[in-house]
């Protein structure tokens, strides 16, 4: 007889580490919501690319959903060129 677990994400059954897990949540909210305002400003990725000064391969790998290239940091540069406001709630 198998258990079944139950995670809350995808993110909790993929990641063991508890700092990484937290830090591809943050990148996968982002990426999402980068991906949901160029799409939402039909941009094409030579548009998007030249508006969130990064190469067309850049945009192409973040609308893939390509985690792992892109960094927290760069992210929150990203979103803030679309416009958005990203704030962090550090809590204990």
């Amino acid at each position: 007889m198998s258990t079944k677990n139950q995670f809350n994400s995808a993110w909790d059954a993929l990641e063991n580490d508890t700092i990484r897990r937290e830090n591809l949540k943050l990148r996968s909210a982002l990426m999402m919501e980068i991906a949901k305002r160029i799409a939402l400003r039909e941009l094409n990725q030579a548009q998007a690319a030249d508006l969130l000064q990064i190469t067309q391969t850049r945009v192409s790998a973040l609308l893939r959903g390509k985690i792992d290239d892109f960094r927290l940091d760069s992210l929150v540069d990203i979103a803030h060129r679309l416009g958005l406001q990203v704030s962090i709630n550090v809590a204990a």
